[in-house]
């Protein structure tokens, strides 16, 4: 069983993104005849390049253009106008999420309740699911959670909150000419199917019906909807006004003024009890034809439309201040009927912020559930802009706010989770952001609810140096359960001066608990010297991708003037986990050795990930430092930037790349392909967030409508819409054939389980994309994919053949798909070479020596995947198998220890799996069971792990 184990283990596939960085490419060396030239020519800018390539092999190396001036010679010290950094200015930061001592059991617990909550519980269930989420790098897990609660929505209010949600995690409205109101056309985010009324989880991922032509949202009225708000007084026909329309007999009057209006008895009084009441009761107006109702406030109009709302049960015929006032009426005598179908025709009204702004303030005073509800979902599908209106900000921030939209029926946890979550990342130290966790805090219920809201008020608190309140808040959430908010009540005990007593409450939490990463990072931050040494270098050990051990160390080495060692210290976490605060160390210390080049490459790559970046200590904009070292370091033109894209791509220097392209739209902001290249690159790097800024902005900037459908399409495809993502590509094509447009389709295709028609199907998109123009690069990624494609058919030969092309044009990663090739024609020798040959090739190659490791004897595989994880301690692969190698050996325990180091900072689906099969084989069915569990919360659709916990829940019960 266990060899079995090992085997799958070394079949699993590792391949790189598909949507690789694309770069204008040399000249291939297939033939004319080849997909790859056919169609495409040679443009001018080819042979330009082509020029450029032959310049290169006579001198070895194109050199930029421009010469390095008297202005290297500039004093190192206007350029670091703040010194170099200081270990003791350097503090880990305390994240704002739930962050469990024991993730697995808390992930097991979301999934139980997940499974057993009936229809109210669901939603809450998934609401914490999401919180657990946030914490997690990959954002697809937090948007499934968003979507399953959005699914699992009860009530109008839910819906419109989690669509709102839904929507701002998309960020549409970056797009150039859409609405807020805009719809994606699923009902998940559909603000129209939004405000229907009833549970109904089956409809959530279906289409909704926003673009059908006789589609009606609202039962109740026959709206048409299109128009504005008006403010005329004239509704209907004469018969109506005249009350000799349909309806039957008149026989009771309503005075008011010098004016009649002829009503139905039955009809008036069917409208309340108040009024059947008044008409058939004992009162003296059941026995009067005139009624005199003009000291009640109403007015004419309003009571002729309340006539014919009687008889007909429409509000079409009416103008909407008319309805307004209809509404107040309903309310003021208890007519439901009616109050309902007005809330509902006002709702429909609400299409934008002025709308919106006019109308909230009517539903509030009338209790119009719905009105109110349209109203909030323009407000929350507006953020975070729509905040920076008063009577907004007064709505949601002030307690007054708050009691307003309770009485209404809009007041809930998830509502203020959202609004916070918007205004932390607007401002976190902002007033508006502690007004919003106070309301949340308020809104509390469940024990996980007030450790959320308590422990980001903490962290709101500490940003804001309000200490005090911190550790209050803090505490708060430790005495809910939430022992991570121990490291915020430490925290502001050091910053009130009381060090010891911080140094104290984590060595004690340390003895008490199951110890991880993050304690020793704390307890770190209290001691010096060799205690503070050994606890970061425990920190590190128990979790590899905690940043602050690293820049603590590459910090205390440029102390003791070890700067080139300091820099082989950060670069330990950048080559597996890109932040913008570890490259601003790593720029800091290019600069103190006079490397500019470098550190402008790591000062563009900064910006790329945020623009608005401030470099030492927050004192100077990114942008600023970047003028200062453009004149010391080398110039290039444009020419110059793309050979230097191409050399970086070729080498596998994405951090690279990123500068590049950074430099490149400097020179032409508005250049959509440079935007979506810096996209795929950004992806590569798991910056999703900013791989999707950088899309809008390409499809913003695309210059022909063919490529706009593209960028969308990847926009779709990225956010989880696969089939929308298709029909953009068709779209485009039908417009015009492009690579981009058959690439974009071949790939969202090919993922997919592919039986032999769906390959075929995806060959010939991608052998399509070939024969139009592209550049060489991005035509090496559709060779490279076209080879995977042929692999899995069993076609080695023209694998072969496809990735040896792709090599011709400098894909470098192509050397995997062959060593493939060579593995599966028994040939591992050839296979080892030529992942060797990546490995000299690549910057990065920790997936390279990860992959060499299954052409290889053990001993060696073991070495390949020990410098692996040494390199990327995030990938699992090696983790996996040094565990199934423990337990052929017989080392349960061993085993079952090496997935656990893993599994403590990265809770991934795989090592669930491999942990939950080991304990199954040795007996522990209750430990099983929770890793099941736990992995089921990550992905519920996994067959094998349902049958896997399946089985050893029956195991546990026949114990019992």
């Amino acid at each position: 069983m266990q060899h079995n184990i090992l085997a799958s283990i070394r079949s699993t596939k590792i391949t790189d993104g598909c949507k690789a960085t694309q770069v204008y490419a040399l000249n291939s060396s297939v033939g004319a005849d080849s997909p790859i030239n056919a169609g495409g020519g040679e443009s001018i800018g080819d042979k330009f390049f082509h020029h450029l390539l032959d310049r290169s092999k006579q001198s070895g190396r194109i050199k930029p253009v421009g010469t390095k001036t008297a202005t290297r010679d500039v004093v190192l010290e206007s350029l670091l106008p703040y010194g170099l950094p200081l270990s003791e200015l350097l503090e880990p930061s305390i994240e704002p999420y739930l962050k469990p001592i024991d993730l697995v059991e808390t992930l097991a617990g979301v999934h139980r309740r997940i499974v057993s909550s009936g229809e109210d519980g669901k939603f809450e269930a998934f609401l914490e699911q999401c919180s657990v989420f946030r914490g997690f790098p990959d954002a697809k897990l937090f948007r499934r959670s968003l979507r399953l609660a959005r699914q699992h929505a009860v009530d109008v209010h839910s819906k419109v909150v989690m669509a709102s949600w839904l929507r701002y995690e998309r960020r549409e409205d970056e797009f150039d000419g859409s609405s807020a109101m805009d719809c994606c056309g699923r009902n998940l985010e559909c603000p129209k199917a939004s405000l229907i009324t009833g549970y109904d989880p089956e409809s959530g991922f279906g289409h909704c019906s926003c673009f059908q032509k006789d589609n009606v949202i609202v039962d109740n009225d026959d709206v048409d909807g299109g128009g504005k708000i008006e403010c005329s007084t004239s509704y209907g026909n004469e018969d109506d006004r005249s009350g000799s329309g349909d309806g039957g007999y008149h026989d009771i009057s309503f005075c008011i003024g010098d004016s009649d209006i002829r009503c139905n008895r039955y009809s008036m009084a069917s409208l309340s009890r108040p009024f059947m009441a008044m008409l058939y009761g004992g009162f003296v107006e059941s026995r009067r034809e005139k009624i005199n109702f003009s000291l009640n406030g109403v007015s004419v109009d309003v009571m002729m439309a309340v006539e014919v709302f009687s008889r007909t049960k429409r509000l079409s015929l009416f103008a909407n201040n008319v309805v307004v006032e209809m509404l107040s009426f309903a309310n003021r005598f208890c007519c439901e009927e009616m109050k309902s179908a007005c809330d509902a025709h006002l709702a429909s009204l609400v299409f934008d912020m002025d709308d919106a702004l006019l109308l909230i303030e009517y539903g509030l005073e009338e209790t119009a559930h719905l009105l109110v509800a349209a109203c909030l979902q323009v407000f929350l599908r507006e953020l975070p802009s729509s905040m920076h209106s008063l009577s907004v900000s007064k709505l949601f921030c002030s307690v007054e706010g708050r009691d307003r939209l309770a009485l209404v029926g809009h007041v809930s946890f998830s509502l203020y989770c959202f609004l916070s979550q918007v205004a932390m990342e607007e401002d976190m130290k902002s007033n508006t952001t502690v007004m919003l966790l106070e309301r949340l805090g308020e809104c509390a219920a469940s024990g996980w609810q007030k450790q959320f809201a308590y422990h980001q008020l903490g962290v709101v608190m500490l940003e804001r140096k309000e200490y005090k309140d911190a550790q209050q808040w803090f505490e708060a959430a430790v005495k809910e359960g939430h022992i991570y908010s121990s490291v915020g009540v430490a925290r502001a005990k050091y910053k009130r001066g009381h060090t010891y007593s911080a140094y104290k409450m984590i060595n004690s939490l340390i003895s008490d608990h199951k110890p991880v990463g993050w304690m020793y990072q704390e307890r770190a931050l209290y001691c010096i010297g060799k205690e503070k040494t050994i606890d970061l270098v425990s920190a590190t050990e128990l979790d590899p991708t905690l940043s602050y051990p690293y820049k603590h160390r590459a910090v205390f080495l440029v102390e003791e003037s070890k700067i080139e060692a300091a820099i082989s210290e950060i670069n330990k976490i950048i080559g597996f986990k890109i932040s913008t605060d570890c490259l601003e160390l790593r720029a800091w210390f290019l600069i103190a050795m006079k490397d500019y080049e470098g550190a402008l490459r790591d000062v563009r790559a900064i910006l790329t990930l945020d623009p608005n970046y401030k470099m030492f200590y927050g004192k100077m904009q990114g942008d600023r430092l970047v003028e200062l070292l453009r004149p010391v370091a080398q110039q290039w033109n444009q020419a110059d930037c793309w050979m230097q894209l191409y050399d970086n791509w070729s080498s596998v220097d994405d951090i690279g790349s990123l500068a590049v392209v950074h430099q490149m739209l400097e020179n032409n902001p508005g250049k959509s392909i440079l935007r979506f290249r810096q996209s795929l690159l950004l992806l590569r790097l798991n910056c999703q967030k900013v791989a999707m800024r950088s899309l809008r902005l390409a499809r913003n900037h695309s210059s022909s409508t063919h490529e706009r459908l593209i960028y969308e399409g990847w926009i779709l495809y990225d956010t989880g819409h696969r089939e929308e993502a298709i029909a953009k590509a068709d779209e485009s094509i039908s417009i015009q054939r492009s690579f981009e447009a058959f690439f974009l389709k071949a790939y969202a295709l090919a993922d997919s389980c592919l039986d032999s028609e769906s390959s075929k199907n995806v060959i010939d998109l991608l052998e399509e994309a070939l024969r139009c123009p592209s550049d060489g690069l991005r035509k090496g990624q559709a060779l490279n994919n076209l080879g995977s494609i042929y692999v899995d058919c069993e076609k080695l030969d023209l694998a072969a053949d496809c990735y040896k092309h792709a090599l011709n044009i400098k894909h470098t990663r192509a050397h995997q798909g062959l060593a493939r090739v060579y593995h599966l024609q028994n040939q591992p020798k050839a296979a080892y070479d030529e992942m060797t040959k990546l490995i000299e090739k690549a910057k990065n190659n920790a997936s390279a020596y990860e992959k060499r490791s299954e052409y290889c004897d053990r001993d060696m595989a073991k070495g390949d995947l020990s410098l692996a994880t040494q390199l990327d301690p995030l990938r699992t692969y090696p983790y996996r198998y040094r565990a199934a190698v423990l337990m052929d050996d017989r080392k349960e325990a061993d085993a079952i220890a090496e997935l656990s180091r893993a599994i403590n900072f990265k809770p991934e689906l795989q090592l669930l799996h491999l942990r939950a099969a080991f304990y199954d084989s040795m007996g522990d069915f209750v430990s099983t069971v929770r890793d099941c569990e736990a992995a089921l919360c990550l992905d519920p659709s996994h067959a094998e792990m349902l049958e896997l916990c399946n089985k050893a829940r029956e195991q546990v019960t026949d114990v019992k």
